[in-house]
């Protein structure tokens, strides 16, 4: 028996229903005397659980539309977790095999999850090259093989035009909702095309709100554009800064230790029932952060919950994480948290 006609966009629907268009967690906080809001974006009710279901689902329907991608392909990217989870996730929904190449090191979490998908997980250790290694071995096959498509996520425009087109606007949109002013936006960089696109969205709708990548103060590759030492934050700070992010157009570098980003996703969780990752704590702490610098009585800053905890559970997420001197946890209080609803269909 013959299969079905492939029919694209026929898969594509249900997929673009359960992508982006999240709701929006305002929490109000006191930090130093202070009162302050964070307004995160909550990327973990995604299809897969994370953000980057925004950038694949994007990149795949820009491959279609050009032709680069065709029925049958398969679907071959390096990723240090989330990015692999979510094109196994869509790319099995739309008919696709999926080789996702990956450190060693990441949480046996992630590698489980790509495999409960269908997808193939080639594991990269230190010694044959690491993140960097995993991008080369993706090269490789890729010449090596006909019928390969490679999302290249670090050096696609399409994963900024995903955040461009989608979330920037979206926040905009709920922020309106509420009645919320915005001083700045701030968001860990893995690609950059969070942070890359929301600062496109802030551009294109005329507001002069910061937009400040962040990365582990153990791991400053931002701050000396190579890799220094290692952190706990899986998902950012790889080893090396992708080619997609323009750090001349964006705000100050700010930097969260490992640590204190720990301890973040853990008062949110137990404070407000909210399971995140570790990125999502860091997040939090570098909005506090970029609200100190605010004029305002009560600062307004947004950034993204990239993902649940989920993938965490066997990582330091779980264990007690020692307080150490410039912590900013102890002293930030946890005050309410409010939920935006979903804004509806964009223009």
């Amino acid at each position: 028996m013959a299969p079905p006609p492939f029919d694209v966009q026929q898969r594509l629907a249900p997929l673009r229903a359960m992508v982006g268009n999240t709701q929006l967690l305002v929490i109000t906080y006191r930090f130093r005397g202070r009162m302050g809001k964070v307004c995160a974006k909550a990327e973990h009710l995604n299809l897969s659980g994370s953000i980057k279901d925004r950038m694949a689902l994007h990149i795949l329907e820009t491959a279609y539309a050009d032709g680069t991608l065709r029925p049958g392909d398969c679907i071959v990217e390096a990723t240090s977790g989330n990015t692999g989870i979510a094109f196994a996730a869509l790319g099995s929904a739309l008919g696709h095999p999926v080789t996702i190449y990956m450190p060693d090191w990441m949480s046996k979490e992630r590698h489980d999850l790509i495999r409960s998908y269908g997808a193939t997980v080639q594991s990269v250790s230190k010694e044959q090259g690491g993140f960097l290694g995993s991008i080369d071995r993706c090269r490789q096959l890729s010449a090596e093989r006909r019928e390969v498509f490679l999302p290249r996520q670090f050096e696609n425009s399409a994963n900024v035009e995903a955040h461009a087109r989608g979330t920037g606007p979206e926040l905009l949109a709920q922020l309106h909702m509420a009645g919320l002013p915005l001083d700045a936006f701030v968001a860990g960089v893995g690609t950059g095309g969070t942070v890359m696109g929301v600062a496109q969205a802030m551009r294109a709708a005329r507001m002069r709100v910061r937009c400040h990548p962040v990365e582990p103060a153990e791991s400053p590759t931002l701050s000396t554009g190579h890799k220094v030492g290692s952190h706990r934050i899986q998902g950012i700070s790889d080893e090396f800064i992708p080619d997609i992010v323009k750090l001349e157009e964006l705000d100050p570098v700010i930097a969260v230790h490992d640590g204190d980003a720990i301890l973040m996703a853990q008062a949110l969780a137990r404070q407000f029932g909210l399971a995140l990752g570790i990125s999502s704590g860091c997040n939090f702490l570098a909005a506090v952060k970029a609200g100190e610098e605010s004029p305002h009585e009560v600062p307004v800053t947004a950034t993204v919950f990239c993902d649940d905890s989920k993938k965490y559970l066997s990582t330091g997420l779980l264990r007690e994480e020692p307080l150490k001197d410039g912590y900013l946890t102890p002293e930030i209080q946890l005050l309410d948290l409010r939920v935006i609803s979903r804004c509806g269909p964009l223009p």
